[in-house]
């Protein structure tokens, strides 16, 4: 059912699927249907569900595969994260209309706050490794800020109105630049008396 509703989802958007549309694309009955989801809300939630874990089986990838190599590496690979979620997005029937019901549907709200909270505390205990001479909540509020941002280009890549490789490039800059802060700079050792 959850494959069948994220198709018909990414062919009529969120206003036009129903139950009955789901039940028949899946072809279940009815009551089969409501044996497991009470409403289509509860589907999306589900959709939801499935498409964040999917993403974050990725964003685990990364931190594996970068975490431990410093600062100036995860500086440099931060688009290469983004990259990723874009193919996930791409390549996940309705993901479209799932992120606009991550916004627009307000028992969905908690969803995506809690990915994107998750998503951001995660970064953050590896950003710490190399920040530590930085308060953690200073360090966590600009990776949320980061988080945002790169969830709104993924939208934006979706609208197919801009180059994608020319959003990249401007990405580049962008997350480059959120790894230089002042307060990153680490302190200037003191130097030594002659």
């Amino acid at each position: 059912m959850l494959d069948a509703a994220a198709h018909l989802l990414g062919e009529v958007g969120i206003e036009r699927i129903s139950t009955n549309l789901i039940c028949e694309r899946a072809e279940v009955t009815p009551p089969a249907f409501y044996r497991y989801f009470d409403d289509k809300y509860a589907i999306l939630h589900a959709l939801a569900e499935r498409f964040m874990e999917r993403q974050n089986v990725a964003l685990q990838a990364w931190l594996d595969a970068y975490g431990g190599a410093g600062i100036d590496v995860i500086e440099g690979k931060v688009v290469e994260l983004i990259r990723t979620m874009h193919e996930i997005t791409k390549n996940e029937p309705g993901a479209v209309w799932i992120m606009r019901a991550l916004r627009a549907v307000p028992n969905l709200t908690p969803i995506r706050h809690f990915s994107h909270n998750y998503v951001s505390q995660m970064m953050t205990d590896i950003y710490m490794q190399y920040l530590s001479h930085v308060p953690r909540d200073l360090v966590l509020r600009r990776t949320r800020i980061s988080v945002e941002i790169a969830y709104s280009l993924d939208e934006m890549l979706k609208e197919g109105e801009m180059d994608p490789e020319a959003l990249f490039a401007d990405a580049e800059h962008v997350f480059r630049a959120m790894f230089h802060y002042p307060e990153y700079a680490l302190p200037a050792e003191p130097a030594a008396s002659a």
